[in-house]
């Protein structure tokens, strides 16, 4: 081992420079050849057709095998990096209908914009049907757009064909939208730079305080450049210091957190993920201090959890089901590996050996995860949660957390508060998703290896699960600030047990 450790060194170092050199000359200006590109496109086509499990779930084959002679003709030149991937394979994956299925930048990329201020649109928006609101302007001297008003069009878009226009490029399971509702939400300047480019000058549309429609010029908005900074030789400027580690609680806090109100009426559970966060005592813990104390409400907040593992969704759901349920009704893949593609597929050797090991092949010649769809889980004996939950989702409760609110959803004392998830109700892909990463421009695409069909699953019409008392967005709350759907579940609570003291 030991004269092997100075060539393995080597090349560590080597790697090291390579990557750090390739970041620093990387410009996003650079164009690939147009044959380049279409080589990228046709070897992501055949992975999709030969290994997504649900490549036709929502679009017919016909019309797929439409869209990817579309999308493949319209390549029509040399292209950037981002105008590849927004322009030709984001609108592409859009149609599969599979919010697991997305397309990500490069690496490089990636890491060339870590801390970049990029220029854009200006203005942030709450979006919600066809309404869009002001909450944030980036640029702070402006005395019209302020929090809340009303945008009525964008250089000639109204909000809806604007609205609808993004949601071309955004995958979704199904289509429940929702998810990209919140999506355009979190950073409309975004999704409209990648999508429609940058202008110097935007036409935007708005609401005055009267409710007369108008129309003004907004510039672009671009980060100032320091010009009070000398030359890097002359001056010796000391080492800024490095931010204060963020304890260990706060790090966990800021994936799942339990309170106890002051009352006693109730308890609020927050999980962010069922990927990690020691989830199983945490669990532990919360439902014996529910137990002992006699906490006779939960709010389970998961209106940002976007999934992960499965066996920490179904822990949960063991504390919370009133009945024994299945993780689903079928699990299958179309092929046991990635085999040939794997050099293409992130880890695509050990998917392959993974999916040999968990799957088999049954009579309608795909490969089903047996043990999922026959193992029937009983609600949880020690500290099982019997009090009333009300359940708050929105568009980001995705993956495992749709499998949790398919099982809750009707059950006595349960009650699924607020939008519908983005998840599937019918079911999504999923299980393992790893990286397709295309070879001459290095953008990627994740590949959901497995279809999961819900556990008594109801027919498939596109939609997530649906809420059982729907609270939607207040443009009240918008202004002022506040968790609306918090706020009513919580005056409910205090309502209920007022009437019932009466």
């Amino acid at each position: 081992m030991k004269r092997f450790l100075p060539v393995i060194l080597f090349s560590l170092v080597s790697l090291l420079l390579f990557s750090c050199a390739g970041t620093k000359n990387y410009s996003p200006a650079t164009k690939y050849p147009q044959k380049s590109l279409r080589k990228d496109y046709s070897l992501l086509r055949q992975i999709l057709e030969k290994k997504h499990p649900s490549l036709y779930w929502y679009t017919p084959q016909d019309s797929m095998n439409f869209y990817f002679d579309h999308y493949y003709a319209a390549i029509k030149d040399s292209m950037t990096e981002q105008q590849f991937t927004w322009h030709i394979l984001a609108p592409l994956v859009d149609k599969i209908n599979c919010g697991h299925t997305s397309v990500g930048s490069s690496k490089t990329y990636r890491k060339w914009v870590q801390g970049k201020t990029l220029p854009s649109f200006p203005l942030y928006f709450k979006v919600w049907g066809d309404t869009m609101a002001v909450s944030g302007n980036l640029n702070r001297r402006d005395s019209i757009f302020k929090r809340g008003t009303i945008v009525t069009a964008v250089n000639g878009l109204t909000t809806k064909q604007l609205i609808d226009r993004i949601f071309n490029y955004l995958p979704q399971d199904g289509y429940a939208n929702n998810l990209n509702y919140i999506r355009l939400s979190a950073n409309f300047p975004y999704y409209h730079r990648n999508i429609f480019g940058l202008s110097t000058k935007y036409k935007v549309t708005y609401l005055d305080s009267r409710g007369v429609e108008k129309t003004t010029a907004v510039p672009l908005w671009a980060p100032v450049r320091d010009t009070t900074k000398r030359p890097a030789d002359s001056i010796k400027r000391p080492r800024e210091p490095r931010p204060p580690k963020i304890p260990k609680e706060k790090r966990l806090e800021s994936l799942r957190s339990f309170k106890l109100d002051s009352s006693g009426l109730m308890a609020t559970m927050t999980l962010n993920t069922f990927s990690n966060g020691k989830l199983r005592s945490f669990f532990r813990s919360s439902f014996k201090k529910m137990r002992q104390q006699n906490i006779p409400n939960l709010i389970l907040d998961v209106r940002s959890n976007g999934g992960g593992k499965v066996m920490n969704s179904t822990l949960l759901t063991k504390y919370l089901s009133r009945t024994p349920f299945k993780v689903a009704d079928s699990v299958y893949a179309v092929s046991r590996g990635v085999g040939p593609y794997g050099k293409y597929v992130k880890g695509g050797f050990f998917n392959s050996i993974e999916m040999f090991f968990i799957s088999k092949k049954k009579k309608d010649g795909n490969y089903h995860i047996g043990h999922l769809e026959r193992k029937l889980y009983k609600p949880k004996n020690k500290n099982h949660y019997d009090g009333k939950v009300y359940v708050l989702i929105n568009g980001p409760s995705f993956s495992a957390t749709s499998l949790v609110c398919n099982v809750l959803k009707g059950q006595k004392d349960v009650l699924l508060v607020g939008e519908e998830t983005g998840g599937g109700w019918h079911g999504n892909s999923g299980i393992m998703i790893p990286d397709i990463k295309l070879p001459h421009t290095k953008t990627t695409v994740r590949l959901p290896l497995f279809r999961l069909v819900q556990y008594n699953h109801i027919p498939k019409t596109g939609t997530g699960v649906v809420p059982d008392w729907y609270i939607g967005t207040s443009y009240d709350a918008l202004l002022k600030g506040y968790d609306h759907k918090m706020r009513e579940v919580r005056d409910r609570i205090i309502k209920d047990a007022s009437s019932a003291t009466k």
